[in-house]
């Protein structure tokens, strides 16, 4: 069965007809910066798989997306 994910989006600006902002991902206890909303929904899809994954499942690209700041 898949877990539930919450996340906490701010949105802080808007350049160039799209999104720029932060995503905090509550269950994993990470926090990004996204420049688009193409990057957002690559960040919420990453950690829905992350969160979904078995244990000792990772990864490094998607690791890499969450620790940008």
């Amino acid at each position: 069965m898949d877990k539930k994910q919450v996340f906490v989006l701010e949105i802080m600006d808007n350049q160039k007809n799209t999104w720029q902002g932060q995503l905090r991902w509550i269950q994993g206890q990470k926090e990004s910066s996204f420049r688009s909303v193409l990057e957002l929904l690559h960040l919420v899809d990453s950690a829905i798989n992350r969160g979904n994954a078995q244990e000792g499942e990772s990864e490094e690209a998607d690791k890499n997306l969450w620790e940008r700041q």
